[in-house]
């Protein structure tokens, strides 16, 4: 009995011994297989991901909502923008528009009913230039002064183009049939002015004066001074000459007035009652010019007075 005890106690333990190598055995991988891993998103990882899914899809909604607004409010069209419009023509802008840096167009056109108005805060500077990009004309309307730089400046009428105002580095010419100066002070010429005619309006007096300078008038072949319906008068604060190198001074009239002449006295004795109250007198003309009035006799007294002539 002991003996089969003992061998019934060493069977349980190799039985038990081969369940437990048995079991180990399941749990052992297979040399030379591949390690197996968990496949997908867990945990912060996962919760991270749907985040930043969400705030992209957040960013798109925001970005189609801020593009349909700005479609809205410039008003864009198959035409263009706003007030700006594109056709085959070139670019038509309707309103006030402006330009923070310079315009390179080939023509600026206002519509028909209104007119093309460029306002600026300085200066409105419009500059023109060849092929190699050199400034060949400018037109700068400041606010003291308007300047145009070129080589000439035309001014031409609306009607046929006809050629009104030039001017250039040697003259200025205008081809007007009526030029009219409304100053009060009138015009005022440096140098000397060349001109055919020199008339007045109607029903005003034509005046030509130098207060402090001579006035001289040349012609090669005359001056003509007349007044066809009034009076002609010559005045001066001194000297009135009339001087013909080469002709004579003719005064053609039916009256001929000398007025405020000096009357000549003897230069032995002092005139008499009768020289003073002598009625008719003839004038007689120092050497020097000077024309004063002498008691007519039956022959001249011009040499008998001709004292008067020294005190000239």
């Amino acid at each position: 009995m002991e003996q089969s005890t003992t061998l019934d106690i060493e069977t349980l333990k190799i039985t038990q011994e081969q369940y437990i190598l048995a079991s180990q055995s399941l749990h052992l991988q297979r040399p030379g297989s591949d390690a197996v891993y968990p496949v997908g998103l867990y945990g912060w990882r996962k919760r991270c991901f749907y985040f930043f899914l969400l705030l992209l899809l957040v960013i798109m909604i925001v970005n189609l909502a801020l593009t349909v607004w700005i479609i809205k409010v410039m008003n864009f069209s198959v035409d263009g923008m706003g007030n700006l419009q594109l056709n085959q023509d070139g670019i038509r802008l309707e309103g006030i528009s402006e330009f923070l840096l310079p315009l390179y167009v080939n023509e600026i056109q206002s519509r028909r009913d209104s007119s093309l108005v460029l306002r600026s805060e300085k200066n409105v500077t419009l500059n023109a230039r060849n092929n190699q990009g050199q400034l060949t004309g400018q037109l700068t309307v400041g606010s003291e002064a308007v300047e145009a730089q070129c080589q000439r400046l035309e001014v031409r009428s609306r009607e046929g183009g006809r050629l009104l105002f030039t001017a250039d580095e040697e003259e200025v010419s205008m081809r007007t049939e009526k030029f009219t100066v409304t100053g009060s002070e009138g015009a005022v010429f440096g140098h000397s002015v060349e001109t055919p005619l020199i008339q007045a309006r109607t029903s005003e007096d034509l005046k030509l004066e130098s207060p402090t300078r001579t006035l001289t008038m040349e012609a090669p072949r005359g001056v003509e001074v007349s007044a066809a319906t009034g009076t002609l008068k010559v005045g001066g604060r001194k000297d009135l000459q009339l001087q013909s190198t080469e002709g004579e001074i003719l005064l053609d009239a039916g009256t001929i007035r000398l007025g405020s002449l000096p009357l000549g006295v003897y230069t032995d004795s002092p005139p008499g009652p009768a020289s003073q109250k002598q009625p008719v007198y003839e004038v007689c003309v120092c050497p020097s010019g000077k024309i004063y009035l002498s008691p007519a006799e039956s022959s001249s007294t011009c040499q008998a007075m001709s004292n008067i002539c020294l005190w000239s």
